[in-house]
């Protein structure tokens, strides 16, 4: 386990050396890794920082009010709306590594446009050592790892939490004192909602997994899951006021974990179960059925795609 006093001195040491004079942009998105990586990075350049959030479209609902809440701060933040962008790119995907690729350019891009108004010569990342070793292994390709372009406009790409695992970044975000909704934040994935859909990335499957991910958090909020979400994963037939639907199915996954690398399924409680069924279908027109994950990792990934 690291030792977060030791690791934070070092980490703004280095920062500071591999930035230089230069200008720099940290890709920020709320989680606790990118946090920690901007909040270390402010502390070794301070004002050579410029913090960007990309509204992609695909985030969790009431994200980007959350952002520029919590990070009202930070003077210099920056929030762009690409959400039309995002799901333009996205249009007729199915694969999921060729989404995750679409979605690492489309932010590399977004970040390079940034940087072109404040001269920043280096980019920022918060990419932990889970996501270097399931892009490596061929696992999955995270969008800030496997997912990059080969051609990016920056001088240097500084990971500054890329040896940490993530209960280990959770160590260091409470050293640096960041807010318990930042430090003990549920994971989620750099990609967004698109890796909880099968399938092409729609605006109204994005809209549902929005949705039903948000009653998915709020419901398990008690069982204290390391992660618990919702994933829009088909099609199936239903039936609502007497009228025959074809509806999405939703799939609730909900994971215990110390570090990601593995997880097992959460027993959930039957009432619980069907109360979040029942607001799922509920709320949602379009949704057909709901079903409950039950697999650990491995065989399965957390994520579905």
């Amino acid at each position: 386990m690291v030792n977060p006093t030791e690791f934070i001195d070092e980490a703004v040491e280095s920062i500071s050396e591999q930035i230089g004079d230069d200008n720099a942009i940290i890709a920020l998105s709320g989680g606790v890794d990118s946090s920690v990586a901007a909040t270390l990075a402010y502390r070794a350049v301070g004002d050579q920082l410029t913090p960007v959030y990309v509204d992609t479209g695909l985030m969790r609902k009431g994200e980007t009010e959350q952002i520029r809440e919590t990070f009202s701060f930070m003077d210099s933040l920056q929030i762009v709306d690409a959400r039309e962008r995002f799901l333009d790119a996205l249009e007729g995907v199915t694969d999921p590594e060729e989404k995750r690729k679409v979605i690492g350019e489309q932010f590399i891009r977004e970040f390079e446009r940034e940087a072109k108004e404040t001269d920043a010569k280096q980019l920022v990342q918060g990419t932990i050592y889970p996501d270097r070793i399931e892009s490596e292994g061929n696992i999955k390709s995270h969008h800030n790892v496997g997912g990059l372009p080969d051609v990016v406009d920056f001088e240097g790409i500084v990971e500054p939490v890329r040896d940490l695992y993530k209960d280990e970044v959770r160590e260091v975000a409470r050293e640096l004192d960041l807010e318990e909704i930042i430090s003990e934040r549920m994971p989620f994935p750099g990609p967004g909602l698109a890796v909880r859909i099968i399938g092409e990335v729609t605006p109204e499957k994005v809209e549902v997994a929005r949705e039903s991910c948000h009653v998915v958090e709020e419901e398990l909020e008690e069982y204290e899951p390391w992660q618990a979400f919702a994933a829009v994963i088909g099609k199936a037939t239903g039936v609502k006021g007497d009228n025959r639907v074809h509806g999405w199915v939703v799939a609730v996954r909900s994971v215990e974990s110390r570090d990601g690398m593995t997880a097992r399924a959460q027993e959930i409680d039957w009432d619980t179960l069907q109360r979040i069924q029942s607001r799922i279908t509920g709320e949602n027109d379009n949704v057909a059925r709901v079903v409950y994950d039950v697999t650990h990792k491995p065989p399965a990934t957390i994520e579905y795609e």
